[in-house]
């Protein structure tokens, strides 16, 4: 009787004493947010981004530490592939000439690793799937020489006990397994980061996740996975399958998954955190020494780091995130919808398009998530993801009747949102240049009906057309890719066909 419990790694002890913590984090974030003790957000926000390394071949190459020795900036970092990288730009106030600014600090940023990349044979590519990545790529053995990353794969193994099952059906179907987490490696995503106030968290959140499939209609860029074509933005389906730690008769009894969309809107953030601590068990049960009620009651700020980690392996779409900055708490909404690239004029225009919308709509009178079902948000999300540029959502009715009607999304961007998000970046001040020329951006993109993930499946069946197979299609499209990336001419400007 005396023996441990030894459960993936943590005894059972280890996990009384997180859940016991947990508890208490969330009882001490409650305090924080009656007691009004939040930083005002000084309207910052920040931006991450998730990267590949391929070859002058289009090959994936595992070879992040190289790189990032060749790199030496801390603004660079690993992920959890050894093909990836993150790159991380420091919070900007939102006015001015904020847009140009980032998109001058990504071209710079990025230009100058794409350099040291290439002195090893590798490059940097912005896309939310690496066409050319295959099965043998996306094992174990190539994670990240990592703790963190290690022992996130061995916890979420061990939860599910046995492999994860990877069936995607699209355009074309893909079915296998893998005995690790690695698959979900092949997501590279951005991360758009809003500071808010607690008393403003609630709509900003809504907002971000009723215009989440929109998002993905127009900056849809992973089309490929392992050699098919699936949907237009296979990340969503991949990035669930690949972490779920749900066995089939727990899926089939309706738990919820890790990766999800979330089912309702809420009223606060503090509602977010307590669905983590009551549907999610933790993965990475280590307590740190701190005791955040006795840290309040002598008048301190308590860091709250396990509920910060298990935040951290919940993956919501849109998140929400507690941090310090100066022994001062904040808030922030952590929009990780969109794939990365395919340019930096790209990257900056989604996220002009998102911050001027969600602002706008934050704002509204009678608010969108009042006139649309949860259900019909999370619906649209995966019908964009499914069929991206193409795809029709359903949407509350212009004017002040009720209802709802099915709008093909260029329309309802072009018609509707647009104007929304004209407004909203006026409201935080951004230059009507800056908001003219990102936002028209996305306009060219619903004119002509292309954003990444188009282009890429245009280019394959051009390459196939052209007598190339399967494999070097794809690898014809992603060294094209590459080149015009680097360009920095918006993807819908892009001349058709892998040019090689």
């Amino acid at each position: 009787m005396g023996e441990k419990i030894v459960a993936g790694g943590f005894d059972l002890s280890d996990r009384q004493r997180y859940r016991r913590k947990l508890q208490q984090c969330l009882a001490g974030l409650g305090r924080l947010l009656t007691e009004k003790r939040f930083d005002r957000p000084r309207n910052l926000m920040g931006l991450e981004i998730e990267l590949n390394l391929a070859g002058s071949d289009g090959l994936p190459r595992m070879m992040n530490a190289e790189v990032l020795d060749r790199i030496a900036s801390r603004d660079f970092q690993t992920e959890l592939g050894m093909f990836n990288l993150e790159v991380n730009i420091a919070p900007h106030r939102l006015a001015g000439r904020v847009l140009d600014q980032l998109a001058e600090e990504l071209r710079t940023g990025l230009g100058y690793a794409h350099r040291k990349a290439r002195e090893v044979d590798a490059g940097i590519v912005m896309i939310g799937i690496l066409p050319t990545l295959d099965g043998k790529d996306l094992v174990s053995a190539n994670l990240s020489d990592v703790d963190r990353y290690v022992l996130l794969n061995d916890q979420i193994v061990a939860a599910r006990g046995e492999d994860f099952t990877l069936d995607i059906e699209g355009v074309e179907r893909l079915s296998c397994t893998s005995s690790s987490i690695a698959p979900e490696a092949a997501c590279t995503s951005v991360q758009l980061h809003l500071q808010v106030t607690p008393g403003r968290f609630a709509q900003v959140w809504n907002a971000a996740q009723a215009v989440a499939a929109v998002q993905i209609a127009v900056g849809a860029n992973s089309p490929f996975l392992f050699g098919k074509e699936l949907w237009r933005e296979s990340r969503p389906p991949l990035f669930q399958q690949a972490t779920d730690t749900r066995p089939p008769e727990l899926q089939a009894q309706g738990v919820r998954p890790r990766t999800w969309f979330g089912e309702r809107w809420v009223s606060s953030a503090y509602e977010l955190f307590e669905e983590n601590l009551r549907y999610f068990p933790a993965l990475l049960p280590i307590c740190d020494d701190e005791e955040p009620l006795r840290v309040l009651d002598d008048g301190g700020v308590p860091r709250l780091q396990e509920l910060v980690l298990h935040n951290g392996t919940v993956y919501r779409w849109n998140r929400p995130v507690y941090g310090l900055a100066d022994g001062v708490p904040h808030l922030r909404v952590e929009n990780r919808v969109l794939p990365a690239g395919p340019t930096v004029t790209d990257v900056v225009a989604n996220a002009a398009f998102y911050y001027g919308l969600v602002r706008a709509l934050a704002e509204e009178s009678r608010p969108l998530w009042t006139r649309m079902p949860f259900e019909t948000a999370a619906a649209n999300f995966e019908t964009a993801c499914r069929h991206g540029i193409e795809a029709e959502l359903e949407w509350p009715r212009p004017g002040r009747g009720s209802g709802l009607t099915r709008v093909p999304a260029v329309k309802l961007v072009r018609d509707e949102l647009l104007p929304l998000a004209a407004a909203g970046l006026d409201a935080w001040n951004v230059e009507p240049a800056d908001r003219d020329f990102y936002l028209g951006v996305i306009e060219g993109r619903c004119r002509r009906r292309v954003n990444g993930a188009s282009w890429q499946v245009d280019a394959f069946h051009r390459a196939l057309d052209a007598g190339l197979d399967r494999q070097a299609a794809l690898a014809a499209v992603t060294r094209r890719y590459s080149v015009l990336m680097h360009s920095d001419e918006p993807v819908h400007t892009w001349p058709a066909g892998p040019g090689d």
